[in-house]
This record gives structure tokens, sequence and C-alpha cells, in this order.
């Protein structure tokens, strides 16, 4: 029980820590902007190491150390408790991410990128609501202690989004050939519509890769931008009792982005990205 109570008083004063930080000018789009930690520019582009750069390296360590820990390390024919928790994973992965997306002919080849995506995405948005001291400020010489999401950045989910959508053509053509596959774009219409529809179409296979980037991005942001108002109005509204419905407000949105909008937002990326590399490999399904 002290345990518990510590751990919430110390994720509320982290939680605090960037308000109160700033609460004369306490902005919440301040905490997305994304500051060059250490400038890299080769030429027009900028390899530059910041904040989403940082927490997308620790995401991508600590996925693969939940690989290798709860499903390659000391494996046992009576599964404990960290093996059941890989083998929980693995079957999420199989049975409801890539199976009902992908044919049974690519499942081999792109059930691993499959899972990758679910495990790497759904480390990086819970890391975004622990509490870290990654903000790139200092408090009397402290470091700032904040949440940030990398996958509340466009950039990043536009990346993510790109490699599906690349991977859906190149496996489209692949399986189909060049011609076969952009004629499967086109539905069954009278020649007359052909006009109006193919512009529409193309339009479409540009909006996946849209949609796919954008509700990941939009659901991370909006989330952390609603727990960081609330938190906001304890030092700006001085006027009661409204100044003491921020902090609660701010935990229970923070309770439901953690419980629920983390782990759905990456089985739906991760779901879309099979559907969509199964219908380009079998495009009459």
């Amino acid at each position: 029980m002290r345990l518990r109570q510590t751990l919430f008083v110390t994720l509320g004063l982290a939680l605090l820590a960037p308000a109160a930080a700033g609460a004369e000018d306490f902005d919440p789009s301040d905490e997305f902007e994304l500051k060059d930690w250490v400038p890299i520019h080769l030429g027009p582009i900028n390899m530059s190491i910041n904040r989403a750069v940082v927490y997308l390296l620790l995401g991508a360590a600590l996925s693969i150390l939940i690989g290798i820990v709860t499903m390659r390390w000391r494996l046992k024919t009576v599964a404990g408790t960290r093996q059941t928790v890989g083998e929980v994973v693995y079957d999420i992965a199989y049975t409801q991410v890539a199976e009902t997306g992908l044919p049974h002919k690519a499942m081999r080849q792109w059930f691993p990128y499959c899972a990758t995506l679910l495990i790497f995405i759904f480390v990086v948005n819970i890391l975004g609501f622990i509490p870290l001291p990654f903000t790139g400020e200092t408090y009397h010489g402290v470091p700032v202690w904040g949440i940030y999401a990398a996958t509340s950045s466009i950039s990043v989910t536009l990346a993510l989004a790109f490699l599906t959508w690349i991977f859906q053509h190149i496996e489209g053509i692949r399986h189909n050939g060049v011609i076969k596959y952009f004629k499967s774009w086109i539905p069954e219409v009278p020649k007359a519509l052909l006009p109006l529809i193919v512009p529409i179409e193309i339009i479409s296979q540009f909006m996946r890769l849209i949609s796919l980037s954008v509700r990941l991005y939009a659901n991370m942001l909006a989330g952390h931008i609603l727990i960081l108002t609330m938190i906001g109005l304890v030092f700006i509204v001085h006027t009661p009792p409204w100044r003491f419905f921020g902090l609660p407000a701010a935990f229970i949105f923070y309770i439901f982005e953690v419980v629920i909008v983390v782990t759905i937002q990456a089985f739906i990326f991760a779901a879309l990205s099979a559907i969509y590399i199964g219908s380009a490999i079998e495009p009459e399904h």
C-alpha cells in the first residue's frame, strides 16, 4: 500500500512539474515542440537528435528486450508468468492482427513485421505516459520530468505509415505484376465513369497513408494535450471551484489513455497494416 501511494505521489509531482516550472506562461503546445539536442544536418536533410528520437530509441530497445525476455529466454515446457505473457502477445499478434489481413502464403514473411509494429507502437505509446527526465529543461539545476509521446509527432507516425504503404505496393507488384496490380485498383464500372473513378481510386491509395498516420498521431496528441491542459488549470485558473477540477480530470484522462487508447491505437495500426499488405497481395479478396 505504501509503495502504491508513493508511486501515485511521484506520478502526480512529475505531471505537475512541466506546468510548475513555467506556470506564468504555460502553454500545452510547447510540450510538443522539438528542439535539436544534437544538431546533425546532411545538406537539406535534418538528422538531428531530439526528444522524439530519444523516445524512439528507448522504445526500440525496450521492444527488443520484451521480445527476448518473454519469448526467447529460458523457455520451459510449463510456462511461467513471464513466458505466458509472451505467448499471449504472440497469440494476439498472430490471430487477431496478422491472420485477419494477411493471406496464408504471406504469413511467414509479414507476420514478424506486423507483430513488431504492434509491440513497438504499444511500447512507444506507453512510454509517452511514464514521466521521464527527457524534457530538455531544468528547474534549479534539476532535470524536469514530464510525459511525451513520440507518436504525438506527425513525422514519426508518417514514417511508420510510409513503411507499410511502400511494402503494400511492393508486394502487390511482386505477386500480381505491375499491370494486374494497378488494374485491381479500378472497380468494374461503365467505361464512361472511368475518367471520374480512376482519379478517385488513385487518391484513395494516398489517403491510406494519410489516414494511417494521422489516426495514431491525432489520438496520442489529443490525449496529451487534454492531460496537460487540465494540469495547467491548477496554475492558470485561480477561481474556486474550477481550479480544483484540473488535477482529478488530468488523472481521469491519464488512466483512460493508458488503459484504453495506448493498446487500441497500437492494435489498429498493426491490423490495418496487415490488411493493406494482404489486400495488395490478393486484390480479389
